[in-house]
């Protein structure tokens, strides 16, 4: 039998010998491991990710084909959807800040700068000013003279409630043809005298020929794509 007891775990030691080098790593590593820790939320709520998303679910709900595409499906669709809208914004970060910081060009702090720059305009560009106000009110700061002077604290919330808001508007004008299906099928079950008969089970092919016909994922993303 094998002895578990007296198994030994090797320890990772984080120490460093004093030199300013090998702490400067240390700290550098740290910050690099909290970054990716943070990576899911930054890819949600700092990006076009959640527009798309919340579209794309506002779709499904709207045909009623219960998990019909899957949730990896629209999450992979509104993944690759999010980097094809972002691309501008991440090469900019890549050529301004992240090339020059491998490249020892600009030390870290400048490179964090630039780096956060394209993000800032990125998100005020879509970010409604009274949603904005919102958070600068409630913590009794002054309004900011330009992007640069944008709390991050202050701007993400924002921008997260404004493409909520957005999503949400989109999604309302995808509801509305299905919704005419459904009551127009209801209204005639209802005088055929088939209560009985579930008016989803009508509605849904009618809801998926009409979405076929007009080519409705290629409408849904081309406004998707138009709105950023």
């Amino acid at each position: 039998m094998i002895d578990f007891l007296a198994l030994s775990i090797p320890g990772i030691d984080l120490g460093t010998s004093g030199e300013p080098g090998e702490v400067a790593t240390t700290l550098q590593i740290l910050a690099l491991l909290t970054i990716l820790s943070l990576a899911p939320a930054i890819l949600i709520l700092m990006t076009c990710f959640t527009r798309i998303v919340v579209v794309l679910s506002f779709v499904r709900s709207a045909l009623a084909t219960q998990q019909m595409p899957p949730n990896q499906v629209l999450i992979g669709l509104a993944l690759f959807l999010t980097f094809f809208v972002m691309s501008p914004v991440f090469s900019e970060v890549n050529e301004n800040a992240l090339q020059p910081y491998l490249n020892e060009e600009i030390p870290q702090e400048e490179a964090i700068d630039l780096a956060v720059l394209p993000m800032k305009e990125f998100m005020a560009e879509h970010t409604r000013q009274k949603d904005l106000a919102l958070f600068y009110k409630y913590a009794n700061k002054e309004k900011p003279e330009s992007v640069e002077d944008i709390s991050f604290t202050a701007l993400v919330p924002a921008y997260a409630i404004s493409e909520l808001k957005t999503a949400f508007q989109i999604g309302f004008v995808i509801f509305i043809p299905f919704l005419i299906i459904d009551m127009v099928v209801a209204s005639t079950l209802m005088a055929m005298g088939m209560m009985m008969l579930p008016p989803v089970m009508i509605s849904l092919p009618f809801k998926i020929l009409l979405f076929v016909l007009v080519d409705g994922w290629y409408l849904v993303v081309e406004s998707l794509l138009t709105s950023f």
